[in-house]
């Protein structure tokens, strides 16, 4: 994995009570090629989760979740891939200050994953990526549906893709 870019597939507020065939072809369609996929949260059923199939996944609960989602996937993650320290979290509460009151909780990292407000973001703040790749599910308060690639080589990038 060192020697070659690293491609994430991200996603998150997939509000699924479960396995999708809409949203499986448009993870094979967008992720096929991903080395690793994050999902920020909002599952809503783990089974969610089986759509990825045999790629490496790492999630995190959000507030929409079911208990059984809940006990299997932690409130937020931080990694490491080649160098950069990426935080992984849902957020809650009201939306205007979330990245502030993420960053507080998540601490020092070079990339902040979240989901929750629906809306993508792709934007450096200081030395810090915040990336949120909107909501991949159909829902009435959801402008456009979105997921986004994270590419990490030299350096730490993102782009949010319209589905």
């Amino acid at each position: 994995m060192d020697e070659k870019k690293v491609k994430i597939g991200v996603i998150s507020d997939t509000h699924l009570g479960g396995y999708d065939d809409k949203l499986k072809n448009i993870v094979a369609r967008h992720f096929h090629d991903a080395d690793i996929i994050l999902h920020a949260g909002d599952l809503v059923d783990i089974g969610v989760l089986d759509i990825f199939g045999d790629k490496e996944v790492k999630a995190v609960c959000g507030n929409m979740d079911n208990d059984k989602t809940r006990e299997k996937l932690p409130g937020q993650l931080i990694f490491e891939i080649k160098g950069f320290k990426i935080g992984l979290i849902h957020g809650w509460g009201s939306t205007g200050s979330i990245e502030e009151k993420i960053l507080r909780r998540i601490g020092k990292v070079d990339c902040v994953v979240y989901g929750h407000t629906h809306k993508p973001a792709n934007h450096k703040e200081g030395d810090v990526l915040f990336f949120n790749p909107g909501s991949a599910a159909q829902r009435h308060f959801v402008m456009s549906r979105t997921l986004g690639i994270l590419e990490v080589d030299k350096e730490l990038t993102g782009r949010i893709i319209n589905i």
